[in-house]
């Protein structure tokens, strides 16, 4: 159950970033984040209600309660990276950066986890950090940094700390239901996106946001809510090393829907790093 699950996850996030991209124009990152947020917070609290399990929230350990917390912080400081990465840049450059935590995932499940380490598992992440790194492209390498190439630094951290997400809450989600877990963690995502918000005063920001964009904002976060839910479903049931690959395999998605959808040119790079990188997926999965 937790494949099909993992590839829903799959879907509903490749539709974030789409929404998220024609969302944000002309708004700032992190107010675009923080609204998205309660999108997310709301969808959490209603699974939470309609699964019964509002009051377990007061019988989870502290021990649960604390990993949980920390990976909300987590998911905070990499959505923000995330979106500032992907207000610079293209969705086909900055989310394949972004998607490759799933080879940081696959190394921190072996050494924190314990989960072993089969071959095709370490050929899957071998495979999905060779794609990505032809998906940033080698002339990327040899133009000077500027701001144009400034999202890159942004994707790499958002990419750290996607990592730390999913390990810290396999670890603080046992015995926790998956629907509480997440609307916890998203409470903290919250806190922490909102405050950005208040201390750089982009909040004032909120009342030029055209009605347009608000929805986008809001189908985002409907799509991230969804894709969430089934995400930490999959890992409470499956492994990180095989859960977090699978769901990183909506970056072909998302590229193939930049080209439709907002038009983004495709080059030699993209194409072939998206190829080497479904494979690496295949791989993982079997």
């Amino acid at each position: 159950m937790s494949i099909p699950l993992a590839l829903l996850a799959a879907l509903f996030a490749s539709l974030t970033s789409i929404l998220a991209k024609i969302g944000i124009k002309n708004i700032n990152s992190n107010l675009a984040t923080a609204i998205r947020t309660i999108i997310v917070l709301l969808m959490a609290f209603l699974m939470v209600i309609i699964s019964g399990q509002l009051g377990t929230i007061t019988t989870i350990s502290a021990r649960a309660l604390f990993f949980l917390l920390l990976s909300g912080l987590s998911t905070g400081l990499s959505w923000l990276f995330f979106f500032k990465a992907l207000a610079l840049g293209d969705v086909s450059k900055v989310v394949p950066i972004d998607k490759s935590s799933v080879v940081l995932t696959i190394l921190l499940s072996f050494l924190v986890l314990g989960e072993p380490a089969t071959p095709l598992v370490v050929a899957g992440g071998i495979m999905i950090a060779i794609g990505t790194f032809i998906l940033i492209g080698r002339n990327e390498e040899k133009k000077r940094f500027t701001g144009s190439q400034s999202y890159i630094v942004y994707a790499i951290l958002g990419a750290v700390f996607a990592a730390l997400t999913s390990i810290l809450a396999k670890i603080g989600i046992e015995d926790v239901d998956s629907n509480t877990a997440t609307f916890i963690r998203t409470m903290v995502i919250l806190v922490f996106a909102w405050a950005i918000v208040f201390v750089q005063g982009t909040h004032k920001e909120m009342k030029s946001i055209s009605k347009k964009a608000y929805l986008f904002l809001i189908l985002s976060g409907v799509a991230t809510g969804l894709s969430w839910l089934c995400y930490f479903a999959a890992i409470a049931l499956g492994n990180v090393s095989v859960v977090a690959p699978i769901d990183k395999f909506s970056v072909v998605i998302t590229m193939v829907l930049g080209f439709v959808i907002l038009k983004e040119r495709p080059t030699k790079e993209t194409i072939i790093g998206g190829i080497v990188i479904t494979i690496g997926t295949v791989l993982l999965m079997i």
